[in-house]
């Protein structure tokens, strides 16, 4: 699977270890920054990422910022961008399921890495359910229309 990884400052680190993981497990990272643990603005890493899930070029994306909540928020504006912020195993996998996110948001500061990755794995393996779940997507697609 081709997938976007970005971060501010505070989700740097992860941003690494996850690239290292992803590259591992045979997945194609492209990674959209940052390049250090120096403040710097997360919409302006999570914007190009998630720009890249709706045209097509990765299937997915991984945005990690201290809360998740500013990237889900950012990447959510993005027509085609179903982004979801999880807190656990089962969030990340209904996200998926239920949702059919296509972008997956991280809190950094708010769990230890490996129950991120932990996350991640579940989010990466999850497929959607479609059936009922597709027409309620497709209810809130319809808000993205000009």
């Amino acid at each position: 699977m081709r997938i976007a990884l970005a971060s501010d400052h505070a989700g740097y680190a992860l941003k690494e270890e996850l690239a290292k993981v992803l590259a591992g497990s045979g997945h194609e990272v492209e990674d959209f920054g940052t390049d250090s643990d120096e403040s710097c603005d997360y919409p302006d890493f999570a914007i190009p990422a998630a720009e890249t899930v709706r045209a097509g070029r990765n299937e997915r994306a991984i945005l990690v910022c201290s809360n998740g909540i500013g990237m889900a928020m950012t990447a959510n504006r993005i027509p085609g961008v179903r982004a979801a912020l999880v807190y656990s195993e089962r969030s990340a996998r209904m996200t998926r399921a239920h949702h059919d996110s296509n972008v997956l948001c991280l809190g950094a500061g708010e769990f230890g890495a490996q129950d991120l990755l932990g996350f991640v794995r579940v989010w990466l393996e999850t497929t959607f359910d479609g059936g009922r779940h597709e027409r309620r997507v497709g209810k809130f697609q319809k808000l993205e229309r000009p």
